[in-house]
Parts: structure tokens; sequence; C-alpha cells
């Protein structure tokens, strides 16, 4: 969270509630936050605190009721997770939260990030009120032949006997942890206590590698896609399987369906507010388009290559991996001069 500015307290929605809990804020300063939500630096009796609302729209009592829950659940964790939740007011949507200073990610800041995303994850309570993690459907299967043929790219029968039982896989995952929902560069906060994770608005139940996946496909839903270099990327993914060990005493398979998963959702080519609209993939075949750290096609292309290279030897997946493959090659072809995703965090 970026400082924008000193400012007074006027639209804090600091109400009566929370001051009997907590006192009355001073030094109120507004901080940058998504559309979605409303995000100030307080101190209260002299100590930094974070008030946070999410803006009145349909899905806002969902968000903030997914926020308050996974970090009740997260809270469980030793040592710490995510920012300490120190009050809360249901009815305008208000968390008041730890305050927690950000510094600047050290090179290997990836390890750190899939240790404590692996503690995360182990926090889950099947019995929470959380919602699902939602699998990738057909109607995203097909869109993603379609693309195939927009790159003239013919498929074999088993591509589709293929996609049907990855879909069917990938319904029926273990609900195993408790998923962040945008487990991004930026929604991590390197302190010098150790990596804590924030805005938990679209937390779910879910399994824990389609989490873990992000590190391999590009952060999917992230406006910064990145790629980190081969040695980093095994030695978090290494850290990561290492710790949910020691945490469940559980070993994990591997991440290829999960990744496939994400290469299927054309709506992983957008920012949030977009998704849900269009065929975003058909939409990549006409126009190319910037989001963040990369463009649609340079995270399309990115996806391509790693699914082919893990179904390279999965049996399950073999014709889909080298319709990836091919997919990749003609892609490149027809739009040259793309650059890898970057390799380094902004």
């Amino acid at each position: 969270m970026v400082l924008k500015g000193a400012g007074e307290s006027g639209d804090l929605p600091f109400g009566e509630r929370l001051r009997a809990e907590l006192g009355s804020p001073t030094a109120v300063v507004p901080l940058d936050s998504s559309p979605r939500s409303r995000v100030w630096r307080v101190e209260l009796a002299g100590t930094p605190a974070v008030v946070k609302q999410l803006v009145a729209d349909p899905e806002a009592a969902d968000r903030y009721t997914r926020e308050v829950t996974a970090l009740q659940l997260a809270s469980r964790a030793t040592p710490p997770v995510a920012p300490s939740l120190l009050a809360t007011d249901p009815e305008h949507h208000v968390l008041v939260l730890e305050h927690l200073e950000h510094h600047h990610p050290a090179e290997d800041w990836l390890i750190d990030h899939a240790t404590t995303l692996a503690r995360l994850h182990a926090t889950i309570d099947p019995d929470a009120p959380l919602p699902t993690w939602s699998a990738p459907t057909p109607t995203d299967a097909d869109a993603f032949l379609r693309l195939a043929h927009h790159l003239d790219v013919p498929t074999t029968p088993g591509v589709q006997d293929e996609l049907n039982a990855l879909l069917e896989r990938l319904r029926t995952m273990p609900t195993t942890a408790l998923l962040h929902g945008d487990p991004c560069p930026g929604n991590d906060m390197h302190t010098t206590a150790g990596v804590r994770f924030i805005d938990f608005e679209q937390a779910s139940l879910g399994n824990g590698l389609v989490e873990l996946a992000y590190l391999r496909i590009g952060f999917p839903t992230c406006w910064c896609a990145t790629a980190p270099p081969p040695h980093l990327l095994h030695a978090a993914e290494t850290a990561y399987r290492t710790t949910w060990l020691t945490t469940t005493g559980t070993t994990l398979p591997s991440t290829t369906d999960a990744c496939a998963g994400w290469l299927l959702r054309g709506d992983a080519l957008v920012p949030g507010a977009q998704r849900g609209t269009v065929d975003h993939l058909a939409e990549a075949t006409t126009r190319d388009w910037h989001w963040g750290t990369a463009t649609a096609r340079q995270r399309l292309i990115h996806r391509l290559g790693v699914v082919s290279e893990l179904t390279a030897d999965d049996g399950a997946l073999a014709q889909f991996g080298l319709l990836t493959s091919a997919m990749r090659a003609r892609a490149l072809a027809r739009w040259p001069g793309l650059g890898p995703l970057p390799t380094r965090r902004p």
C-alpha cells in the first residue's frame, strides 16, 4: 500500500462502535487501493493501524465476509501469515488491521512467499463459511479449442477426452487448503518479521496446488505477471512442498493439472472487473492488450510453454500437451516480437 498524502479523518468510516473498542483515530492518511475498497493508515493510541472498507456494490458483503473469515483462520498460524484483525464493523463492511511495514523484497523473495503461502493454506477449517474454489468449466475448454482453431492448429480426437478428464480431476480435487484467491506480488508484504499476505477478498476453500501453480504459470490473476528464473522457481516450489509436509504431514502431487487449468481460463488474461464478459481467448486472436507487466499474448504464450513442458511426460495429458506445443509455435510465428514475461517482480 502506497501513501497518497496526508489527510483528515473526513469520510473515514470509523463509527461509534469502533471508537468504543479502539479509541479515536488520528494521523489519518489515505492509501492507494483497488476500486472495490477504500483504505487509510491511521494511528490508534499512537500505534499505526489500517482501516479498510469494502465499497458498496452487490458483492461487497460477500467480499467482506470472505476477508474477515480468512483473516480469522489465518490468525491461527505461528509465526503470523497475515496482519492481525483488530476490530470489525459488519454494518459498514469495515475492518481495522495491524499495520505492516513493507520492505523491498530480496532477490530470492519467492522462497519466503511460497513458504508463507503453504503455511497460510494449512490454516483451513473445512467448516468455515467460505465458498469452494471454482474449477474451470466445459465452456473454458471449448473456448480453448476454438483458440486452437483460430491459430489453424488441428486437434486430435483424444484431446477432448483428455480435457473432459482434466476438468473432472480439477472439479474433484480434495479441499485441503485455505486459498487466498489472489496470492500475487503486491498482496505479499515483506516485513522484517517475514512475509504476510493481505487482501483476502477472494478467499475460498480448495486445494493448495491451484495457488502453488501461480509460481510456474506466471501469477495468472495478477497485474504483475512474472516468470522467475528456473533455479528460484525450483527452490520456491521445494520450499512450499517441504513446508506443507512439515505442517500437515502430507505430500502433494504435481501442479500439471492446476497449470493446465489456468491455461484454459481466458478470464485470467484480464483484470477482475473485465472477467465474465467476453471470450478473452478469442479476443486475443484479433488484438493484444497490456495489463500490468505484460500483454495478453505474452501471458498466453508463457502458459502454453509451461503446460507443454509439464505434459511432455504426462500420459494423462499427452495429446493436450502436443496441442499446446503446436499452438505456442503457431502463436509465436503469427505474433513475432513478443518477449518473455519479466523475471523480476516490479
